[in-house]
C-alpha cells in the first residue's frame, strides 16, 4: 500500500497489482480495499497485460478526509491517481462510483477508456424511488453520531433491501467497520444527487463523455438496475451494452475480468 497526495492535500491510499496498461477500480458506496477483493483478483487476471489500480476513496479506509467535502474533491482524487500512473489511465466503475467515474469523464479527466458495472440509477417505477429527504435525514443521523441508522436508512431506501434483511447485516461482525465508514455515505448521496428519482437521467449532465465505454449489468440483477444500465448506456455516443450472465450487483472477477479484457484491447463493447 502506498498514497498520493490529492490537490486539498488529502492522501489517498492505493495498491497496484500487475503490470501493464493501468485500468483503476472505483468503488462504490461503503466499498474500500479491505473489503472488496476485486483489485488483488483483477490483478490476477489481467495482470499480464494491465496494472490494476485499487484505491480507499476519501474518507475509508487507509485514505484521509478533508473538509468540507465536495464531488469535485473526489474528482481531484481519481485525477491525482490518472497522474500518478503515467497521466492516462481506463477506469472502471461500480455502483455510485460508476457515477464518479462518469463525473471525472465529463470533467475531462484523460481517461482512455471507462468501464461502468451497474450504475444504481433509478430511472422508472420498477423499485421505489429515494424519498426527497434522504439527504436531509442522512446528514442529521450522521450529524448527530447515529451511524448505526444512517446505515439502515441507505439499505432500506437507496439500496432496496428489505429491513429484515437489513437487522440479519446488523447482527453480524462487520457491521462495526461498515460504521466506520459510514459518513461517506453522504457523499455518495450527492454523487447520486436527483438520479435516483424514478425518472430519466437528466440528459446534459454527461453530455461531454465522448470516451469509449461500455456498460454492464448482471442477468441475474434486479431489473431497475438492468433498466440503469440501459438507459445510461443510450445516453452516452460511445457506449456499449453488455450482460455478464449469471452476476447480481456483486459481481465476480472471473466473469468481469474477460469482458474488460476484450473492451480495453479495443474490441466491442456490445
Amino acid at each position: 500500500m502506498t498514497t498520493v497526495t490529492a490537490k486539498d492535500g488529502t492522501p489517498i491510499a492505493f495498491e497496484r497489482h500487475g503490470e501493464g496498461t493501468p485500468l483503476i477500480l472505483v468503488d462504490g458506496a461503503i466499498s474500500y480495499r479491505a473489503f472488496n477483493p476485486l483489485g488483488p483478483q483483477l490483478g490476477d487476471l489481467l495482470g499480464a497485460s494491465h496494472t490494476v489500480y485499487a484505491y480507499d476513496r476519501r474518507g475509508r479506509g487507509d485514505s484521509g478526509d478533508t473538509a468540507p467535502y465536495s464531488v469535485e474533491r473526489e474528482i481531484e482524487d481519481l485525477a491525482a491517481l490518472i497522474a500518478e500512473a503515467g497521466g492516462t489511465a481506463h477506469v472502471c466503475g461500480f455502483s455510485s462510483g460508476a457515477v464518479l467515474a462518469l463525473d471525472a469523464a465529463a470533467a475531462g479527466l484523460p481517461i482512455t477508456r471507462l468501464a461502468l458495472f451497474e450504475p444504481p440509477f433509478v430511472v422508472d417505477d420498477s423499485r421505489p424511488a429515494v424519498p426527497d429527504d434522504y439527504l436531509e435525514r442522512l446528514d442529521t443521523f450522521l450529524a448527530e453520531g447515529r451511524r448505526g441508522e444512517a446505515l439502515e436508512l441507505f439499505f432500506t431506501t437507496t439500496a432496496d433491501f428489505p429491513a429484515e434483511f437489513v437487522a440479519g447485516m446488523k447482527a453480524d461482525s462487520s457491521w462495526a467497520a461498515l460504521e466506520a465508514v459510514a459518513p461517506t455515505l453522504g457523499y455518495d448521496g450527492r454523487i447520486m444527487a436527483d438520479t435516483m428519482t424514478g425518472r430519466p437521467l437528466p440528459r446534459d449532465r454527461w453530455s461531454s463523455v465522448s470516451v469509449p465505454t461500455l456498460v454492464m449489468y448482471g442477468g441475474a440483477s434486479e431489473s431497475w438496475l438492468v433498466n440503469a444500465a440501459r438507459a445510461i448506456s443510450g445516453l452516452l455516443p460511445e457506449a456499449g451494452l453488455r450482460d455478464l450472465p449469471d452476476q447480481t450487483h456483486n459481481v465476480s472477477a472471473e466473469a468481469l475480468a474477460p469482458a474488460l479484457a476484450a473492451f480495453l484491447a479495443g474490441g466491442e463493447r456490445a
